[in-house]
C-alpha cells in the first residue's frame, strides 16, 4: 500500500498543476464573456442612441475608449480628399453592394475652427482605391457627417504596422495618418461614416462591425469539462494503483 502511494505523487503533482491550468483558463473565459457583454451592451446602447454634435476640440483629450468608443455624432466641416490614405480591410458581412477585400478610405475633414477629424468614410474594392475611378463620390464644400466614433486601433498579431513612407495602412490611426499628410490640430479618433449613400455609391459607409462573437461560456465549458474529466481520470488510475496487490 505504501508503495502504491509513493507511485502517486508524482503523477498526482502533474494532475494538481493541470488542474490549476484548466480551472484557470475556464475561470479567465468566465472573465471574458462578462467583458463581452459588457461590451455588446455598451455597443447597442451607443449605435442606437440620437447622434450628439462632436465635442469641441478644447474637450479631445478627455475622449477615451470607455465612455465614448462607437458613439453616434455628428459633425460637419470641409473634406480634403488629395489627403485622404486608404486602410487595407477585408468586408467580411456584405451590407451593401460592395463586399470583400478593399480598404478604408479615411479622408481628414476640417472644422471650421481649422482643426481636422479623419473621417472613415468607407468601403471601396481594391480597384477603386484611386480617386480618380470614382470622381462623383468626391463631396465639395461643407458637408455634414454622421457616424461613430472610433479609437485607434491597436497593432495587431497578423496586421503590419502602418508604413507611411510607401504609403502603406494597416490599421486606423488618426494621429499616424495626420502627420504623414501635414496635418497640425488633429484629433486622437477616427469618425466611422454612417450607411448615407455618396454620389456614385462610394465609399460605401455603414460597414462598421457591430456585432460580436461571444464563445466565451463554450470555451469556459469545455474547459471545466476537461478538469472534470482530468480527476475521473486521475482517480481511476489512483483506485487502481492502490487496489493492485503489492508484496508486503
Amino acid at each position: 500500500m505504501i508503495a502504491a502511494l509513493r507511485g502517486l505523487v508524482l503523477p498526482g503533482i502533474c494532475a494538481a498543476v493541470a488542474l490549476v491550468i484548466l480551472l484557470g483558463l475556464g475561470f479567465w473565459q468566465l472573465d471574458r464573456l462578462a467583458w463581452k457583454e459588457s461590451l455588446v451592451a455598451r455597443v447597442e446602447a451607443r449605435t442606437s442612441a440620437p447622434a450628439v454634435p462632436l465635442a469641441p476640440e478644447s474637450e479631445w483629450p478627455t475622449i477615451n475608449f470607455d465612455e465614448d468608443e462607437y458613439r453616434r455624432v455628428t459633425v460637419s466641416g470641409r473634406f480634403h480628399h488629395d489627403k485622404e490614405a486608404h486602410v487595407y480591410t477585408v468586408v467580411s458581412e456584405k451590407r451593401g453592394r460592395f463586399a470583400g477585400p478593399g480598404f478604408w478610405v479615411m479622408t481628414p475633414l476640417e472644422l471650421a475652427s481649422g482643426a481636422f477629424v479623419v473621417v472613415n468614410r468607407g468601403f471601396v474594392p481594391l480597384d477603386r482605391k484611386d480617386s480618380s475611378t470614382r470622381r462623383e463620390g468626391q463631396a465639395e464644400g461643407t458637408i455634414s457627417v454622421t457616424g461613430l466614433l472610433r479609437m485607434p486601433e491597436d497593432a495587431g498579431y497578423f496586421a503590419p504596422a502602418n508604413d507611411p513612407a510607401k504609403d502603406a495602412w494597416y490599421r486606423r490611426d488618426a494621429l499616424e495618418i495626420a502627420k504623414a499628410r501635414g496635418l497640425a490640430r488633429a484629433a486622437s479618433f477616427t469618425i466611422d461614416a454612417d450607411a448615407t449613400p455618396n454620389p456614385g455609391g462610394l465609399p460605401q459607409g455603414g460597414d462598421t462591425r457591430v456585432v460580436f462573437t461571444n464563445n466565451h461560456l463554450q470555451y469556459a465549458v469545455t474547459w471545466f469539462g476537461i478538469a472534470l474529466a482530468l480527476v475521473g481520470v486521475f482517480g481511476a488510475f489512483a483506485w487502481q494503483r492502490i487496489g493492485q496487490k503489492t508484496p508486503d
